[in-house]
Order: structure tokens, then C-alpha cells, then sequence
């Protein structure tokens, strides 16, 4: 039933819960949504006549600000801003572009704000905070670890490169989603390693840094060890999604082969 999409953990093992795992979401389940701040919230942006897209614009100058601080915090003590403020202001940003993403979403659709480039805007700010943020952290672990290039000419920060390896990934598993929704089977949102749990992770790594003069460890090595579950994790989204969408569009061939076959043999 084209349209008709549930959540992939609801599936049971009955025949409804069969066909329903194989479709995706329209949206992500945000729990959040239906809270009472958030709906207060949503009131209050929708009075002050904010759009969607206006908010997932803002949501990438918030990312930017967090992205910035996460990369300076790497160049101190040559700064005169102490370390811990600029990642406690990573640490907020964060949560702070998570809740223009799930606001820029409540207006779009329980305001009916919903625009004919909503969709765009929907996901490209995503994809732009998502590489800057990731790629922040890389810098923020700069001069970690550092090969010098004797045999190449020039050097390879590996933390650096790490932060862009996360942020590929983690574009990634957004193109497989939408493989789905574009291949009529809906959006997949599983694996270990979507969006929020990735941001938060961030949060958390920008936070267990600062203690790190205090317990003796390098500079940067919490984010570097953070940057490499994300990769990982986000490597492991994208196959779990694959899956589905695959295990999704083989049902969905089926069903259309069964389809036909009753239509062939009504009189």
C-alpha cells in the first residue's frame, strides 16, 4: 500500500507486521514532537511567522558557530579563548540545530507551512551542518596524530582526515535513506548511527574533552576516539539500510507479481 508507512520497530511477526516492515517513514519519530514545550514552541514560531525553510536556514548558521568552536579549540593555547568555553559552545549549538530540525518540521506539517521547495530545504541544511560539524571536530583534534610524509612530500593529520571521513559517511547514510523514499518504499531512519544519536555523541565527546588536562590525556583524543565510533557507526547505518530498502523493494515486487497473476486469472 503505497504511502502507508509505519515505524520499522513496530513490526511483529503477524502478516500485517510483514508488510509493514516493508515500507519506511514519510517523517522521522521524534518523541519529542508531542510534548507539550514543543507544541508551545511551535505556537510560538508560527506567531512570529517564521517558515520552515527560515528555520532550517537558521539551523546551519547554528551549526556553523558550533563547527567554528569545535575548530578552534584545536589551535589553543595559541588563542586567547580558553579551551572549554569554545566546546562548551559546541556542546550547545548542537542541541540547538536539532531543535530547528524538529521545529522547521512541526510548522512544515501540524501548521501546514509546507512550502514547494520545503523539501529541499529539508535536507540540504541538514547535510551542510552535518559536514561542518564532523569536520569541526576533525580540526578540533588537530596535530593529534600526524604523519610526517617523508615518502609523499607532504604530511596527513589523520584526526583532520577522520573528521572528513565521518562527515562522508554520515552524508552517506542520508543518500541511502532517501534511495528509499525515492525508490517508492519510504525513508529507512535505522541503524546505529542516525542523525541524533550522532549529534549527541558529538555533544558528549565536546564535553568529555575538557576534562582532558585534568586526567593527563592529549588534546583531541576524546573527539578522535568519538569521530571514529561516529564513522564506524555510521558505515554500519548504511548497511543496515541498504537492507531494508532492498529486503523493502523485494517484497514490494512480489507484491506487484502477485497482483498481477490475480489480474491475469480474473474472468
Amino acid at each position: 500500500m503505497a504511502g502507508e508507512y509505519v515505524d520499522e520497530g513496530d513490526a511483529g511477526t503477524s502478516g500485517a507486521g510483514r508488510e509493514a516492515a516493508a515500507h519506511g517513514l514519510e517523517r522521522r519519530n521524534i518523541p519529542q514532537r508531542s510534548t507539550g514545550w514543543a507544541k508551545r514552541a511551535a505556537d510560538l514560531l508560527y506567531a512570529a511567522r517564521l517558515t520552515p525553510n527560515s528555520i532550517s536556514v537558521l539551523s546551519v548558521v547554528i551549526a556553523f558557530i558550533g563547527a567554528v568552536a569545535l575548530g578552534l579549540s584545536g589551535f589553543v593555547p595559541a588563542l586567547d579563548i580558553p579551551r572549554w568555553v569554545l566546546l562548551v559552545i559546541a556542546a550547545v549549538c548542537i542541541p540547538l540545530r536539532l531543535l530547528c530540525n524538529m521545529f522547521d518540521g512541526m510548522l512544515a506539517v501540524e501548521k501546514r507551512m509546507h512550502s514547494p521547495t520545503g523539501d529541499l530545504f529539508n535536507e540540504l541544511p541538514d547535510r551542510i551542518a552535518d559536514v561542518a560539524l564532523l569536520v569541526g571536530a576533525g580540526f578540533a583534534t588537530i596535530g593529534l596524530w600526524r604523519s610526517d610524509g617523508a615518502a609523499w612530500g607532504t604530511g596527513v593529520d589523520w584526526g583532520l582526515a577522520l573528521g572528513w571521513l565521518a562527515a562522508v559517511l554520515a552524508i552517506l547514510t542520508a543518500y541511502v535513506r532517501t534511495l528509499g523514499a525515492a525508490n517508492g518504499v519510504g525513508n529507512f531512519f535505522g541503524g546505529p548511527m542516525a542523525k541524533p544519536p550522532r549529534m549527541w555523541l558529538l555533544v558528549i565527546g565536546s564535553l568529555l574533552s575538557i576534562a582532558e588536562p585534568g586526567l593527563g590525556l592529549p588534546r583531541g583524543i576524546v573527539l578522535a576516539i568519538t569521530l571514529g565510533v561516529i564513522a564506524l557507526g555510521s558505515l554500519m547505518t548504511v548497511i543496515v539500510r541498504l537492507r531494508k530498502i532492498t529486503l523493502a523493494l523485494r517484497a514490494a515486487s512480489q507484491a506487484d507479481a502477485a497482483d498481477a497473476a490475480d489480474a491475469a486469472g480474473r474472468p
